[in-house]
């Protein structure tokens, strides 16, 4: 669903739309495995900046509610993420904030979108949106092992022999120190 410029002019757009799995493209190791819905209002903000000097800012309000599958941070098994999230976005034309001075930007302006051409996309918005209020670091469950760095195999399911920690090559000369010392000694 794309909000134009020019019907915003005329009035706020409602909007409640129900997306089924697969109508966002997200990234490869994440996907949508519920339906999704958002609601929310559109509205266009005119920002006067001199006398002949307007800016048309579109904002957006609005919730999403869905579930997505991502990747465990360890053994990169499917954990399924439930997402509820609100949000009230300013996006400006691209290339408004372009001029030759340098200057300092405030807070607030570093919360501003951009919008290509005549309007914005409701998808980018909700990937977006989404993408965000994943956490940092999914895991399957607190106590998921991981991967073995040496054989790859699942931890959680199929445990494996290899050694825990392998030795770190560049401690070997100081290994070899701490040897000759030992034998020196005469301990075995």
């Amino acid at each position: 669903m794309k909000f134009l410029v020019a019907d915003l002019e005329r009035q706020a757009i409602d909007f409640d739309e129900t997306l089924a799995p697969g109508s966002i493209d997200f990234v490869d190791d994440m996907q949508q495995v519920g339906v999704l819905h958002t609601a929310g209002r559109v509205d266009l903000l005119k920002e006067h900046r001199g006398t002949h000097d307007i800016v048309e800012d579109i904002r957006i309000r609005g919730s999403v509610d869905t579930r997505m599958e991502v990747a465990c941070a360890r053994c990169l098994e499917p954990v399924e993420q439930a997402i509820e999230a609100s949000f009230d976005l300013i996006f400006r034309p691209s290339g408004a904030d372009l001029d030759n001075s340098d200057r300092s930007i405030s807070t607030s302006e570093t919360e501003i979108g951009y919008y290509e051409e005549d309007g914005l996309l409701l998808e980018d918005v909700l990937r977006e949106q989404i993408l965000l209020a994943l956490p940092a670091k999914n895991l399957c469950r607190e106590d998921c092992k991981g991967l073995c760095p040496e054989c790859g195999r699942n931890r959680n399911t199929d445990p494996c022999e290899c050694a825990t920690t392998s030795a770190d090559p560049r401690w070997s000369s100081l290994q070899a120190i701490r040897l000759d010392a030992v034998r020196s000694q005469g301990k075995p």
